[in-house]
């Protein structure tokens, strides 16, 4: 069986509903966040796939910034949930209406 582009684009697809019902069913900022994640790693996903089967690199070179962007999201979110954890000692999303301390 030959793998084609619809393949990858079906598994990023699936990637991306599941991280989207993640981040619309949980309630907890550690789940939504890995959500989200998932959905930005599912379009990383159809990216590649469209560089590999258009035989050129710019989807593969947009998929390397859009990693470096996103280390730097998981930092700073995964600070600010600390904090956030540290503070109120919840990671619940109706917990934390108010960002008043």
């Amino acid at each position: 069986m030959n793998v084609g582009l619809q393949h990858y684009l079906i598994v990023s697809g699936l990637l991306f509903s599941i991280g989207l019902l993640g981040v619309v069913i949980r309630r907890n900022l550690i789940v939504i966040f890995m959500g989200l994640e998932l959905m930005l790693n599912a379009a990383n996903l159809s990216l590649v796939a469209f560089s590999r089967y258009n035989s050129n690199l710019d989807g593969q070179v947009m998929v390397f910034f859009t990693i470096t962007v996103a280390a730097a999201e998981v930092a700073v979110g995964l600070a600010l949930i600390v904090a956030l954890y540290r503070k109120r000692q919840t990671a619940h999303v109706e917990d934390l209406i108010t960002l008043k301390f």
